[in-house]
């Protein structure tokens, strides 16, 4: 068994879900169907049979394979008095599905599934004795109980558990509909921006393991945090969000991202391009077959040439327009998705430049509040050891040389330094009724009415420290003496 056994959900949106969708959810092949998938996929027909759905109230079911997936998607919507916002659209343009993929690593999903029985995984065995155990069955369960009263048991359409590859998994077709009978995808699950939408993931993960802690299944890594190398649009939001160790770090690291980001423009914006030229080259192929059939009608309306030959001629234009309308609707399904992605990577773009313009703004700051601290680190060990040094040197000086030095700011902080720096403290934070009662109570004399006071308009920091200091030297004196400039 694996070392680390981790749970599995993947989920993507789209716009509908096709019946070529649904055979493969349903395994509703035909046998040359089935001979292909078996012959380019991983898929054991002896384990077909194993395969179950959950139905409406928990129930176990074998798949029911009488109508497709778009078929119970349109019933389900049809009772509820739901419109599908797709219905009548040449192009789908909304998210009225999400497909979930519910799993986990290989080892422990198979144990679940058969329990000790050894299932033969080489390609074509005959694995038709293998029996299903309950143990899936209840996880089973278990998950659909957490995804109906996540997401309402009236929206899932069909929730499939495939026991028949590599890796049991279960398929959900999810409708997002929120209590006002609407679609809501981007309310649901996406958030107001694509960071949330990932908080919203991060955190749906977390709550799905609460479900599999019991099975053994462990929450996994996110992707940002595995460290992986291959990144879509959404694990690049999950890098941009991830916390580095350091400012610098993060800086480094959004470079990076950006780095990567503008080649990925650059690919989308090709794509792009590409795919509108392709597109208006069919448009003008379009238009040139629609003159033609025109044109010939016309001919056969004034029973011009031969009328079976135009028929066969309207039959192959007809053909070919048909051909380039089906490869019409394909490049603009294309063309809409190129330019979604090139809008999310440009969001994306903008929003990692943003954040490493405040990286760098915030390593400014925190570079210039390290900066003064080291200052103040600095300054204080200086004026410690100047006045060690001045009280170690004072009894050695020449007596005129004492007496220049009375009452200087620089001998009595030899003395009393410690007071006149509380002081001062005082008054830098504008408590000068506090500095003056601890001037009085500690042998001062509070101060005088002739040493203007007040910080001025000009005065920075520095200026307004050396100012606060200065009346503190003042005020600590004892009462009429004299303090030398």
């Amino acid at each position: 068994m694996a070392k680390e056994i981790k749970q599995v959900m993947d989920i993507k949106s789209s716009k509908g879900i096709t019946v070529a969708q649904s055979i493969e959810h349903q395994r509703k092949w035909s046998e040359k169907g089935w001979d292909n998938a078996v012959r380019t996929g991983n898929y054991d027909r002896s384990r077909e049979s194993l395969n179950f759905e959950i139905k409406k109230g928990g129930i176990v079911s074998s798949v029911d394979k009488r109508k497709n997936i778009p078929q119970l998607m349109a019933e389900n919507l049809a009772e509820r008095g739901i419109k599908d916002p797709n219905e009548g659209r040449e192009i789908p343009k909304y998210r009225t599905v999400v497909n979930f993929i519910f799993g986990g690593t290989p080892e422990r999903m198979l144990e679940i599934a058969f329990g000790n029985q050894k299932v033969n995984m080489a390609h074509g065995a005959d694995n038709s004795h293998i029996k299903r155990s309950t143990d899936i069955e209840r996880w089973a369960q278990d998950i659909y109980r957490f995804a109906s009263d996540r997401w309402g048991e009236e929206n899932i359409v069909a929730f499939i558990v495939h026991l028949d590859e590599t890796n049991p998994h279960i398929h959900m077709t999810l409708l997002p509909i929120d209590k006002d009978k609407k679609f809501a995808f981007k309310k649901i699950f996406a958030g107001k921006d694509k960071y949330e939408f990932k908080e919203r993931t991060l955190a749906l993960h977390t709550e799905l393991a609460k479900v599999n802690e019991k099975w053994g299944l462990m929450r996994g890594d996110s992707i940002a945090e595995s460290g992986a190398k291959h990144r879509t649009t959404e694990e690049y939001k999950r890098e941009l969000s991830g916390q580095c160790t350091t400012l610098e770090g993060q800086i480094e690291e959004n470079k990076k991202i950006l780095k990567q980001l503008y080649d990925d423009i650059r690919f989308a914006e090709k794509r792009v391009k590409g795919l509108t030229t392709m597109t208006l080259n069919l448009e003008q192929r379009k238009d040139e077959l629609e003159k033609e059939i025109a044109a010939v009608n016309e001919e056969l309306k004034n029973g011009k040439g031969n009328s079976e030959e135009l028929h066969e001629r309207i039959k192959k234009l007809d053909n070919d327009l048909q051909k380039i309308l089906d490869n019409l609707a394909d490049k603009q399904t294309k063309l809409e998705h190129a330019n979604e992605q090139l809008d999310e990577l440009k969001s994306l773009k903008d929003k990692a430049k943003n954040m490493t313009d405040q990286y760098q703004q915030q390593l400014r700051i925190s570079t210039s509040n390290l900066t003064q601290q080291v200052r103040f680190r600095l300054a204080d060990v200086l004026l410690d050891d100047l006045i060690r040094d001045f009280k170690m040197i004072l009894p050695t000086l020449s007596l005129g040389t004492k007496e220049s030095l009375d009452d200087s700011l620089l001998q009595d902080m030899a003395e009393r330094g410690e007071d006149i720096i509380k002081c001062a403290i005082f008054l830098y934070a504008n408590l000068v009724d506090q500095a003056t009662n601890f001037a009085k109570g500690h042998g001062g004399g509070g101060g005088g009415s002739d040493l203007p006071w007040g910080r001025k308009e000009d005065e920075d920091d520095r200026a307004w420290a050396r100012h606060c200091l200065m009346m503190a030297h003042r005020m600590m004196k004892p009462s009429g003496k004299n303090i030398r400039r």
